[in-house]
């Protein structure tokens, strides 16, 4: 008899206690040494470009929409980049290119020394997240990544990684958002006139 659909939930919302219950201290301080990156890069008259395939894409427009509008506070608009959202370069570049290529001539085309480049994948293994980085690397720009399943290939490409403590990709999808919304909540505040404002 197949499992009963409150069960399966049940079963679920107690694999996601257990994976965000996995993160610790050195959570924080790397969601604070992430956002510390970008607010750096912004500062400096930089910019963030974030991209990542299927769930990763949803993410990097996600956390894009949130800095270039706003998370929780109001401050100016940050600038910041999903490379995962314009059709016609997407259709066009798998179209007249190896598939493999939709992020990296994007790169080529966009990020510049001193950049952040938020490359998120769940398995760290994208062939096409792999050559977006390896290019952003070569131009000089930073990379931050955002996976799970060990970090994969992408983890030791990157300044910094945000590592998933799981191999199952709803609930490194989830611990994604939450790295997301933290990041997005401490880069905000950093722009937030006022008493939010952080140095």
């Amino acid at each position: 008899m197949s499992e009963a659909p409150a069960s399966l939930v049940r079963r679920r919302l107690a694999e996601a206690r257990s994976a965000h219950e996995a993160l610790g201290d050195d959570f924080a301080e790397l969601v604070a040494a992430a956002a510390a990156l970008a607010v750096r890069v912004l500062s400096a008259g930089g910019r963030i470009h974030l991209l990542g395939n299927g769930g990763s894409a949803a993410d990097a427009q996600h956390w894009a929409a949130e800095l270039v509008g706003r998370y929780l506070t109001e401050r100016p608009p940050l600038d910041v980049h999903a490379l995962t959202t314009n059709t016609s370069t997407l259709t066009a570049l798998v179209n007249d290119y190896p598939p493999d290529d939709v992020f990296e001539r994007q790169v080529r085309a966009h990020v510049r020394r001193g950049d952040l480049l938020v490359a998120i994948s769940t398995s760290g293994n994208s062939e096409n997240v792999m050559r977006a980085v390896r290019s952003a690397r070569a131009l000089g720009a930073h990379v931050l990544g955002v996976t799970g399943r060990g970090g994969g290939a992408l983890a030791p490409l990157c300044d910094l990684a945000f590592v998933a403590p799981s191999d199952d990709t709803p609930r490194i999808q989830e611990l994604h958002l939450l790295f997301g919304h933290c990041w997005c909540e401490l880069v905000e505040r950093a722009f937030t006139p006022g008493p939010d404002a952080q140095a």
